[in-house]
């Protein structure tokens, strides 16, 4: 409040001063010329004394406008400070001349979005360090009965340590990933690779997984596909964590398909299942970081690492699913040229 009363004194005084300056001149020009105004016709006096008073009302107007625009700025630079301070979100009025009003609305705008990236900010680390406490707590918990003597150091106890820090470790590729992909320097080897391979290598990988729990496992091929421009390793991990999901949410004797279709200058891939498909609230946000079905035991980063290198592989991600009706992701990936 203070600094915002400061700054309509500046204006005021600003304005002031350049209202005197304007006028000195205008009388030091008058000046020479008062002589020969006062021995002009009357018309030409007239003209001169109309043309004094319209000078003078535009000087007047303009400075009014010119505290006008000190008092706007004074404001803008008052949010600016609250938002250097930590507070978020702050938001001034867009008024004033067309300029300022355009400079206020950027001000919005930037405003708007740190407060979006402060809470994103916010609900990242609170669900990181979620998933970082379960596999931490398994490890310690284990040690700590192995090192006591209350547990065997044999292969029953060490298991679970190995599967925590399993856990832990595809968290950490997983994070490192999104990170490349949020400042846009995810690397890609790019290749020609053969679709044909990709998808019958994908599901050779989890078939074993499938026949454990009773889920058939298909592949539907359009014949003469052309290969796709792609990093195989990063396309391998994009299909595994759908194959991966679709397993997980089939149940027994269900069936979960992986399918490639011809696009005009892309492979539209899509790996199908027949489970219970996500729940509608859900279904919106299932790309968002951290967001997993009720007792799901993974991450919750899987499909967001898919659309991520889906993305900057530059092509496109969606889901269709309706619940009851098993769930669908598709995907598309450009030719090879």
């Amino acid at each position: 409040m203070g600094r915002r009363f400061l700054w309509r004194v500046v204006g005021f005084i600003a304005a002031a001063f350049l209202l005197i300056a304007v006028m000195l001149t205008i009388g030091v020009v008058l000046a020479g010329t008062a002589a020969g105004v006062i021995e002009a016709p009357h018309a030409v006096r007239l003209l001169a004394i109309a043309a004094l008073v319209v000078l003078v009302v535009v000087i007047l107007r303009g400075g009014r406008r010119f505290q006008r625009m000190a008092v706007n700025l004074g404001e803008i630079v008052d949010a600016a400070g609250r938002i250097e301070a930590g507070e978020y979100g702050v938001q001034v009025a867009e008024r004033g001349p067309r300029e300022l009003q355009t400079l206020a609305r950027a001000f919005n705008a930037m405003s708007t979005r740190l407060a979006a990236a402060d809470r994103n900010r916010r609900a990242f680390v609170a669900d990181l360090t979620h998933e970082l406490r379960t596999p931490l707590a398994i490890i310690r918990g284990q040690a700590e009965g192995i090192g006591d003597g209350v547990y065997p150091g044999d292969q029953a106890h060490v298991t679970p340590i190995l599967d925590a820090t399993a856990s832990l470790d595809s968290l950490v590729d997983a994070l490192a990933t999104m990170t490349l992909a949020d400042v846009g320097s995810l690397t890609l080897k790019r290749e020609a690779v053969e679709v044909p391979v990709l998808v019958t290598s994908s599901l050779a990988a989890f078939q074993s997984a499938a026949d454990a729990v009773g889920v058939a496992l298909v592949a539907d091929l359009e014949p003469d596909l052309p290969a796709i421009d792609a990093d195989p390793a990063r396309i391998r991990g994009v299909l595994g964590n759908l194959l991966s999901n679709a397993i997980r949410y089939t149940p027994s004797g269900g069936t979960v398909t992986a399918s490639a279709r011809r696009l005009s200058d892309a492979v539209a891939f899509a790996v199908r299942d027949t489970g219970p498909g996500i729940p509608s609230e859900l279904r919106p946000r299932i790309f968002e970081r951290f967001v997993k079905g009720p007792g799901s035991p993974g991450s919750g980063l899987g499909l967001a690492i898919a659309k991520d290198v889906v993305s900057a592989h530059g092509g496109t991600i969606e889901a269709i699913s309706d619940p009851g009706n098993g769930t669908e992701i598709r995907f598309t990936l450009p030719v090879a040229r």
